[in-house]
């Protein structure tokens, strides 16, 4: 007994081990030179994406080749290869970037404690810049969805009907906290997503009005569409969901 005490004491009193400090310099060197790796990698597939992403949008998806892509690129085909299985991978990542973020601007507005006229408002910001800073993107997906894999189309098709139910749901509960006049939530969500969607098609860089000009602007069409904060008129009849 006094043997097994003896043997438990020296192990409650063992010497904690202690990292030398070389080792730790090691092991944070390492950790630099991983995300050292993971900055260059990232950085050589979004050269990938954009170079693939202006020759999409001006000859087309079909016409375009990966080495077309490295020539622009000047490096060769392998090195394309060690990023992307295929053409189609590349296509499947440019479609789902201007899709992702808008979902993220809806996301990060969801998150607040706002008003739901406020959210609105920060919404049509966030969105119309995601649109708009993703032109090309979005006009891609628009013009090149048919050539898509099936499990990428999925994908995006999921993360826009995501967006539709986050929106309809935030309309709905301006609906219900007496901020908004709108009959029919699910019309609105739409006409709503129409409204940014479409402006890939007409929007400029070089023109009129900047992105920040243009977002200030929808955001103010939007809420007067809503009838954001307009206690004064009379409320329109809702338009029961169907079941």
């Amino acid at each position: 007994m006094k043997q097994a005490t003896r043997n438990t004491a020296s192990v409650r009193h063992a010497p904690r081990r202690v990292t030398p400090p070389a080792a730790k310099r090691a092991m944070k060197a390492a950790t630099g030179a991983d995300d050292m790796r993971a900055a260059v990698t990232s950085l050589k597939r979004e050269r990938i994406i954009a170079a693939a992403a202006d020759l999409f949008y001006a000859d087309g998806f079909v016409i375009t080749t990966l080495d077309a892509v490295a020539e622009r690129l000047n490096v060769t085909k392998p090195f394309i290869y060690g990023h992307f299985r295929s053409k189609s991978e590349l296509l499947g990542v440019i479609c789902a970037h201007g899709i992702r973020a808008s979902l993220n601007a809806l996301d990060r507005v969801l998150a607040t404690k706002a008003s739901a006229t406020d959210k609105l408002s920060a919404l049509m910001h966030g969105f119309m810049s995601a649109v708009l800073d993703n032109q090309k993107n979005i006009g891609i997906y628009t013009r090149e969805e048919k050539h898509l894999d099936a499990k990428d189309r999925k994908a995006i098709e999921d993360m826009r009907r995501e967006f539709d139910r986050k929106l309809r749901a935030l309309l709905d509960a301006g609906v219900a906290s007496g901020e908004f006049d709108i009959a029919d939530t699910q019309m609105a969500s739409l006409a709503i997503g129409g409204i940014a969607s479409w402006a890939y098609v007409w929007f400029r860089p070089d023109g009129r009005l900047s992105v920040a000009e243009i977002a200030s602007q929808m955001a103010a069409l939007v809420g007067a569409m809503s009838q954001a904060g307009n206690s004064r008129h009379a409320r329109s009849p809702r338009i029961p969901r169907k079941k």
